[in-house]
């Protein structure tokens, strides 16, 4: 075994030698390159790009300062900082104190360079805001503040030491009198600049820690620097000195200071009422190291270039190598290969891709093996319309890859409904329709093998199923189809005691018509007459405006729902099957049996609002439309709706019967007992509470345990021995009073009693 790594074979080693060459003379000749350009010119281009930033980062501190100018101005022009102010009680108004402290916080919070905003008052007692409230007692605090306000200057900058204890802490702050524009100002809105954030800020204007940045009024009296030097130090002055001499508005210059020499960088940007200066001095040998640095770095580079040009060379000829390596890997998992000696990467590459040849044939005839399957999903998907967005040209591309032969063809579709499961003599029952049906369909396409050259079968797993046909262009449909007809017809009579109803398309040429034509097919096998007989449709004699079909039996239908409101199941039962023999009457079809149980279903539905039952609840939500419509026997659709209507509502309704029933039976006595001297009646009882009188007379007897009569003539005659004991009232009369004639009274009196009604007076009256 000759096992081979990621980098031994031949044409790795000629990638490794070929880049090696291509990539060492670029190096060299780019170090040449770059130490003849480095240089003077290159400490020119340093110098003007640090001349550069530290204009544009003095812009950025110009930029902070006057934002923060124009934001104490717009609040000196506030309302909240108006005459109101002026001697106001903030003790007793703490909510005014308030608002101006959080005022302050707020405009405290919008710059870091500040570090207090603070608000000064006048008047009989001076308040200060720092930016709490406070009142001012210090006399010595009250005279530094005073001089902000008697400073001559509405908004101005000044370097102040505003704590009588801290003289020599100074901090650079901005002044605003308030209300703003005023003649008279009262107070004063002052901001305290942080001196460490403003150093912070001039030392931004430079990356170098050596040197110097200072920031400075024309005048002399303000003063701020990065690295706390005083204004009077020899080398600030000396910068001072070079800056004024210079009288330009900004600029650049060296200055030679000490044994080292320093690149100035100054200018003048406008404050209020005033102008600044500042300056930027760093050494210069910081600012033109990198260029030591580059004449050092050239001379590494040009030394370490043919290093550089094999690491590039070695990593150019892994990256090129790479497919190469990731293909090996995937060819070969354990990285050997049978043979001795080196082999290159390409012939290995070679045998294996002859052996996943060989490998991809085998596949692909168990592929072939599987078409079956594939083409049964694809034909199922072109029955059901699924592929309507495909052109004729796609359909027909698909149907060949599946290895249909398409072209010069036409295209029929039969329809195959099976009838009569009920009489399979107990070999099958309802439930069972996707076995007979599998069997039905083994008989259809080995039948449609022996009668055409292609055909292709779909079992719909209830009764019914789909056949292509694909024939020769031209050649005649009618025969060849009915002698296949006939034979299956025969076949499945014998084999699983079932008839045959089958639907025959038109013959098309297209097979984006097959969808349609599968419809129509199908459509056309409701039409099937329901004599349980072999039937053959064809599409082009098949009359769909033919009115003859059976009349609706309304008798039945009215006698099944009274079935079902009184309770009456087995009633319900042998009158529906009754129903569909009126349905099912010679020369019906099957569609007129399917419409007309759905006419009953509907009217079921409304019988059982009626009761006050809601059909959706009773039934759970099913869609007892579309599963009816499913069926496609007679026999199965009557054990359906005996299973899925008529049991559930009736016990349902058995379940709201008895107290329902009670309520109903107590209405009919108070009735009786108010009307028992009139001649009433079951119907007249029946009518009173509106229902028929069989559920009536049926229910008193359930609840009372009486027959009517029997209950209405005990009431009476207990009426009437009441009146024979207690008036005197002939008897005729007494007989009136409890709804009988005198002679029927007598007779059912002594019947009841064993006494007539005189002997019953005489003697209730001797006791």
């Amino acid at each position: 075994m000759a096992r081979l790594s990621g980098g031994s074979g031949s044409f790795y080693r000629k990638s490794l030698i070929l880049f090696l060459f291509v990539a060492g003379i670029p190096g060299i000749i780019t170090g040449i390159l770059v130490y003849c350009m480095a240089g003077g010119r290159l400490e020119k281009e340093l110098l003007q790009l640090h001349n550069s930033q530290i204009e544009q980062r003095s812009l950025n501190l110009d930029k902070q300062l006057s934002n923060l100018e124009m934001m104490l101005a717009h609040w000196a022009f506030d309302t909240r900082f108006d005459y109101s102010l002026a001697d106001h009680d903030f003790v007793r108004d703490f909510e005014k104190a308030r608002d101006v402290t959080n005022t302050l916080l707020v405009m405290q919070g919008s710059n870091t360079m500040i570090r207090n905003v603070s608000l000064y008052l006048q008047g009989d007692q001076p308040v200060l805001f720092y930016p709490e409230y406070s009142a001012l007692t210090d006399r010595r605090s009250v005279t530094l503040y005073d001089r902000l306000i008697h400073a001559g200057k509405t908004t101005y900058w000044a370097q102040l030491a505003l704590d009588p204890d801290q003289p020599g802490k100074r901090e650079l702050t901005f002044v605003h009198l308030i209300p703003g524009g005023s003649q008279t100002p009262f107070g004063a809105l002052i901001v305290r600049l942080d001196n460490d954030q403003v150093a912070e800020a001039l030392r931004t204007m430079t990356p170098y820690a050596d040197g110097e940045n200072f920031l400075m009024e024309a005048g002399g009296s303000l003063y701020a620097s990065a690295n706390g030097n005083a204004p009077d130090s020899p080398f600030v002055a000396a910068v001072r000195h070079e800056v004024e001499a210079n009288g330009d508005a900004k600029g650049s210059f060296l200055l030679a200071w000490n044994g080292s020499t320093y690149a100035v960088t100054y200018g003048y940007f406008a404050r209020i009422m005033d102008r600044w200066v500042y300056a930027s001095a760093s050494p210069i040998t910081n600012i033109t190291a990198p260029v030591v640095l580059i004449s050092k770095v050239i001379l590494s580079v040009s030394l370490s270039a043919l290093l550089l040009a094999s690491l590039l060379a070695w990593f150019a000829s892994r990256r090129v190598y790479s497919p190469v390596k990731r293909l090996m890997a995937t060819l070969l998992p354990n990285g050997s290969l049978a043979g001795g000696g080196r082999v290159d990467e390409f012939t290995i590459i070679e045998r294996q891709w002859q052996h996943l040849s060989r490998e991809s044939r085998e596949l692909q005839n168990k592929l072939l093996e599987q078409l079956p399957h594939v083409k049964e999903s694809f034909l199922h998907q072109l029955l059901q319309g699924y592929l309507y967005a495909y052109s004729e040209e796609d359909l027909r591309s698909r149907m060949e890859r599946y290895k249909w032969e398409v072209r010069g063809k036409q295209f029929v579709v039969l329809y195959v409904q099976l009838t009569g499961i009920a009489s399979m003599e107990g070999k099958f029952k309802f439930g069972d329709e996707g076995l007979v049906t599998f069997a039905a369909v083994n008989m259809i396409e080995e039948l449609a093998a022996e009668h055409f050259e292609q055909s292709s079968t779909i079992n719909f797993h209830d009764l019914g199923s789909g056949v292509l046909l694909i024939m020769p262009e031209g050649s005649s449909v009618s025969e060849p189809v009915k002698a296949f007809s006939d034979e299956l017809a025969q076949t499945v009579n014998r084999i699983l005691n079932m008839r045959v109803a089958i639907a025959v398309s038109r013959a098309t040429a297209r097979i984006s018509d097959i969808p349609l034509a599968f419809e129509g097919v199908k459509h056309a096998a409701s039409f099937r007459n329901c004599d349980n007989d072999n039937q053959v449709i064809e599409m082009e004699q098949l009359n769909f405006e033919d009115s003859s079909e059976p009349p609706y039996p309304f008798t039945l239908e009215r006698e099944f729902l009274q079935a079902l409101r009184t309770g009456q199941e087995s009633d319900a039962r042998a009158l529906l099957r009754d129903f569909q023999d009126a349905l099912s009457v010679k020369g019906a079809k099957a569609i007129d049996m399917q419409q007309g149980m759905l006419h009953l279903l509907g009217a079921v539905q409304h019988a059982i609002l009626v009761t006050g039952i809601q059909p959706n609840r009773l039934f759970k939500g099913a869609n007892l439309y579309e599963q009816l419509s499913q069926i496609k026997e007679p026999a199965g659709a009557r054990d359906w709706f005996q299973e899925k209507v008529i049991a559930p509502f009736i016990k349902e309704l058995m379940s709201r019967t008895d107290s329902q029933v009670k309520r109903l039976i107590e209405q009919v006595m108070i009735y009786m007992q108010q009307n028992y001297m009139h001649d009433i009646s079951l119907d007249d009882c029946a009518d009173q509470i509106g229902t028929n009188p069989f559920f009536l007379s049926k229910s008193f007897k359930q609840v009372t345990g009486k027959n009517f009569i029997d209950y209405l003539t005990e009431l009476r005659m207990d009426k009437a021995k009441e009146l024979l004991r207690e008036s005197e009232m002939k008897i005729n009369t007494v007989a009136e009073q409890v709804g009988y004639r005198h002679s029927y009274f007598n007779r059912i009196f002594k019947k009841l009693e064993g006494m007539t009604p005189t002997r019953y007076r005489e003697l209730s009256r001797e006791e």
